[in-house]
C-alpha cells in the first residue's frame, strides 16, 4: 500500500493518518501518438510523473494524496484518426469542479491538476471556479516543468510522440513502445506568417498537420533520456507539493506578505 495513493489506501488508514493537505489529480487523454506509442500515452505519462512526485513529497513530510486519473481529454482535432476519444472541455471542467467540491466537503483545500495533454485547457474554467470554493486549484502541464533543460537532454524534442515523449514512454511503459514502426514525425507548416510566428492562433486538425498523428522525429529517443527528464520534473513538482503542503492558507495566500 502506497500511503499517498487514494486508490490503494483504506478508510481505516485515512482515519488514522488524517486528511491530506494537497490532492493531486492527473489528467490525460485517449488519442493516437504516431505509429509507435500507445493511445494512453498522455495518461501513462501524467500518472507516472504524479506517482514519482507524490512519493518524493511524502518522504519529505508532505501530506499529499494522489487521486485516480481522468483518462480522457479534449481531442476534437484528432477525431479523424480511428478510436480517438474526445471529451469537451466544459465536461472536463465540470468533472474537476465536482472533485473540487468533494474535496471541500472533506476539508482538503489544495488541489494540483497535473495535466498530460496539450489539448486540455483548464485556465478559463479555474478562473470561473475562483470565489465559489475554499479550494485553491493549481495547474501544472508536466512536460513544461523542465523546459529550460530540454535542450540538454534531447536533440529534437518534438511536439507529439517525438523524441521527448517517446523517451518518457520508453522509461515507463517500454513494452508498449514500438519504435520500429515510427515514421519521421514530419508536419506541414502553416501558410501564414502570423501563424508561423505565433501571434495568431487557430486549431490544428492533425490529419492535415501530420502524416500519422506524430509531430517530431522519435528516432533518437532512449529510456535513459526519458528517465533523466522524468527525474528532473518529479523533483521540481515534489518541491512544490512539499512547500504547498507546509504553507497555511491565510488572507494573502498564495502570495508573499509585503
Amino acid at each position: 500500500m502506497r500511503k499517498w495513493c487514494l486508490s490503494e489506501v483504506t478508510l481505516k488508514h485515512i482515519r488514522e493518518q488524517g486528511l491530506a493537505e494537497v490532492a493531486v489529480l492527473p489528467i490525460g487523454a485517449c488519442e493516437p501518438h504516431g505509429l509507435h506509442l500507445p493511445y494512453g500515452a498522455d495518461t501513462y505519462e501524467a500518472v507516472a510523473v504524479a506517482e514519482r512526485a507524490c512519493a518524493l513529497a511524502y518522504k519529505r513530510g508532505a501530506k499529499v494524496m494522489l487521486l485516480p486519473a481522468i483518462p480522457y481529454g479534449v481531442d476534437s482535432n484528432l477525431l479523424s484518426f480511428p478510436m480517438t476519444i474526445h471529451v469537451k472541455q466544459e465536461t472536463l471542467n465540470k468533472i474537476v469542479s465536482d472533485i473540487v467540491f468533494s474535496l471541500e466537503r472533506h476539508g482538503v483545500y489544495k488541489l494540483v491538476l497535473l495535466n498530460g495533454h496539450g489539448g486540455n485547457d483548464f485556465a478559463g474554467g479555474l478562473r470561473d471556479l475562483y470565489g465559489q470554493t475554499k479550494v485553491w486549484v493549481f495547474l501544472i502541464n508536466w512536460w513544461q516543468v523542465g523546459k529550460d533543460k530540454l535542450g540538454e537532454i534531447f536533440e529534437e524534442v518534438g511536439d507529439h510522440a517525438g523524441e521527448m515523449e517517446t523517451s518518457v514512454c520508453m522509461a515507463i511503459v517500454p513494452q508498449l513502445v514500438h519504435l520500429e514502426d515510427a515514421d519521421d514525425g514530419g508536419v506541414r507548416p502553416f501558410r501564414f506568417e502570423a501563424l508561423k510566428k505565433g501571434w495568431a492562433w487557430t486549431t490544428r486538425p492533425w490529419e492535415r498537420l501530420t502524416k500519422n498523428s506524430g509531430h517530431g522525429n522519435p528516432s533518437k529517443a532512449t529510456a535513459e533520456k526519458g528517465e533523466r527528464y522524468l527525474n528532473l520534473v518529479a523533483e521540481r513538482i515534489a518541491d512544490f507539493l512539499t512547500s504547498l503542503s507546509q504553507t497555511p492558507i491565510d488572507d494573502w495566500f498564495p502570495f508573499e506578505h509585503l
